[in-house]
């Protein structure tokens, strides 16, 4: 039985952040045990401390949640390099790209949220953002800037800094022909 245990919590241990899709960055409090209709039940408590809310989920369920450890080093430094590249904005209606942003944000891939944040960045120089994009580019900067913030273990106001040094190396006019490039094969894929 102790076997079976350890294969279904797949590595995940009490105290351990981990990256809930959903959600973002959060803790593994406690691994307990509960009875659900007749059914004995192991679940992770998780809690997400920024957001005040405490999440059970059965250890069987963690890979069809989407729950994950976090990124290891190489991927946050390949997010941070994500925000300096050239901002690709579909020629499409919000309502459709705002679908696609919140589903990146919502995927939990590190790289995906990156993405969004670069997507949505204003500068000071550019006009002002529309209230929903307002809402999607912070939601994408909280779970990026709350996972870059528990990998290097920094404070989150720390985390947001490096994000927005990164985005101010990013390029803002004039078309790069690698980059056109890019924006045909990510067309295709779509």
């Amino acid at each position: 039985m102790s076997a079976k245990k350890t294969t279904q919590r797949q590595g995940f241990k009490t105290n351990e952040f981990i990256v809930y899709p959903a959600h973002g960055v959060g803790q593994i409090v406690a691994i307990e045990e509960q009875e659900v209709a007749g059914n004995r039940l192991e679940l992770f408590v998780i809690n997400f401390a920024k957001d005040k809310m405490t999440l059970r989920v059965p250890t069987a369920k963690v890979t069809s949640v989407g729950m994950r450890k976090l990124a290891e080093m190489p991927m946050v430094k390949k997010a941070l390099e994500t925000l300096k590249g050239r901002a690709r904005i579909k020629r499409t209606m919000w309502s459709r790209r705002a679908q696609e942003y919140e589903a990146k944000i919502n995927s939990g891939d590190i790289v995906a949220i990156a993405e969004v944040v670069r997507d949505l960045y204003r500068s000071e120089t550019q006009p002002e953002q529309s209230y929903s994009e307002r809402q999607l580019y912070e939601a994408a900067l909280d779970r990026l800037s709350r996972e870059v913030a528990a990998v290097q273990r920094l404070t989150e106001t720390e985390a947001v800094k490096e994000i927005e040094e990164a985005l101010a190396k990013g390029p803002r006019r004039g078309p790069k022909p690698e980059a056109e490039e890019e924006v045909v094969v990510e067309e295709e894929a779509a």
